[in-house]
């Protein structure tokens, strides 16, 4: 493996609800790891892995064959093993320091392996990282301290407090803003924001936040849009 790595894309057993989307995120330097079934997207995607890892139980063995043919690195595990195949993947990764990990198909399907893909961003060896799940349509991440959400207006952000209360939450270029308030868990207080313009900004004090990013569609100027928000959001 080499160690210039600037960026590694994951392709996650999740799903892409829009390929051509999830396609238009990758860039021709990125070093690619598939955890197992994940290489199923990186042939749809015409996609070449540099490694595959993972217990092998999912992925297509037409697909393995294809890969080891052409040189890629693949590494198998038992299935008996106390980790996923994506957490294998983010141990990899994380070996290389690129600059981002970005995790592909983390999202959907059984919603305990989303959950567990989502918890993962939460692991202490990744704070120094800029980790994000995104699927083309939706990306999700965590605030520690300073983030910045890339989009345009009227894209929702949602931010859900994550393992307890996150606090003096401050937001810019949010249509609802918050000046160092407190989110609670179990409130909704954070649940559809919208952008008002390409970035926005969200910081906090102390605590976790996690920070889900929904990219709106290209809408013809011809059409009105109307958009809905939680009624128990920031727009009070």
């Amino acid at each position: 493996m080499r160690s210039n790595v600037q960026r590694i894309i994951i392709f996650a057993n999740g799903e892409l609800p829009e390929p051509d989307q999830a396609l238009s995120l990758l860039q021709g330097d990125d070093y690619i790891i598939c955890a197992d079934g994940g290489t199923r997207h990186a042939m749809a995607l015409g996609v070449r892995p540099h490694l595959i890892i993972g217990d092998l139980d999912s992925a297509e063995q037409t697909a393995l064959q294809k890969y080891s043919n052409e040189g890629v690195t693949v590494e198998s595990y038992p299935r008996d093993k106390n980790e996923t195949d994506l957490e294998l993947a983010i141990q990899r990764a994380v070996e290389l320091t690129p600059k981002q990990i970005l995790i592909m198909a983390a999202l959907g399907g059984r919603l305990d392996q989303t959950l567990a893909n989502i918890a993962l961003l939460s692991d202490a060896n990744l704070s120094t990282f800029d980790v994000r799940l995104d699927d083309g349509v939706e990306e999700t991440f965590l605030c520690r301290d300073r983030v910045q959400v890339h989009g345009r207006s009227g894209d929702i952000v949602s931010l859900i407090p994550w393992q307890g209360a996150a606090s003096e939450v401050q937001t810019k270029n949010l249509k609802w803003a918050l000046a160092q308030e407190t989110l609670f868990p179990d409130k909704t207080r954070g649940i559809s924001n919208e952008m008002i313009g390409e970035t926005a900004t969200i910081s906090i004090s102390a605590g976790l936040l996690l920070v889900v990013h929904r990219r709106t569609p290209v809408i013809s100027p011809h059409l009105s849009h109307t958009s809905s928000t939680n009624g128990g959001t920031e727009g009070g």
